[in-house]
């Protein structure tokens, strides 16, 4: 299968994920096998009003899932299938990028505030026969606050959608 690479100026540019989940708010740097993103934890997330109240912290699932968007910026940007990609028409591309089917680990050691800028490095460690391996980690100040492994693949889009049952 052929791989395409892809520039784009922002992340809806490579992601399906729209507001207000789209978490990536700015696309640092992309590298065959390295992407570094970020998020500032505005405090008006739709999420953080009920966790926890009065002491609101940025939740673990969705630092998973802003690890996950990340890892999906990249194999839209230096692994993708199609050599015309767009994410702004629904029903547009023939596959779905960057689907999660396993979290091997995370590990959790601290937490994330309105206030704090994320900064999550997301490594490629491994393609086989489809099945993207990701390292990630997420930092806020330098300090490490979360680490993750998990897997991605790619999917038909008529599948993901059910068209294709």
């Amino acid at each position: 299968m052929a791989i395409f690479h892809h520039d784009f100026e922002n992340p809806e540019d490579y992601l399906h994920h729209r507001h207000p989940y789209l978490l990536v708010e700015t696309i640092r740097s992309i590298t065959e096998t390295r992407v570094v993103t970020e998020k500032q934890v505005s405090g008006e997330e739709f999420f953080l009003k009920g966790h926890f109240p009065g002491a609101p912290i940025f939740p673990g699932a969705m630092m998973q899932e802003l690890t996950t968007q990340s890892a999906g910026v990249l194999i839209a940007a230096r692994h993708n299938p199609m050599e015309i990609y767009n994410t702004h028409d629904p029903h547009f591309n023939e596959y779905a990028l960057g689907v999660l089917v396993r979290v091997k680990q995370a590990k959790y050691r601290g937490f994330a505030r309105p206030g704090d800028r994320l900064v999550v490095q997301v490594d490629l460690k491994e393609n086989v026969s489809g099945i993207f391996d990701f390292a990630a980690q997420i930092k806020v100040e330098e300090k490490l606050i979360m680490r993750n492994q998990f897997q991605l693949t790619n999917v038909l889009s008529s599948i993901l959608s059910g068209k294709d049952v």
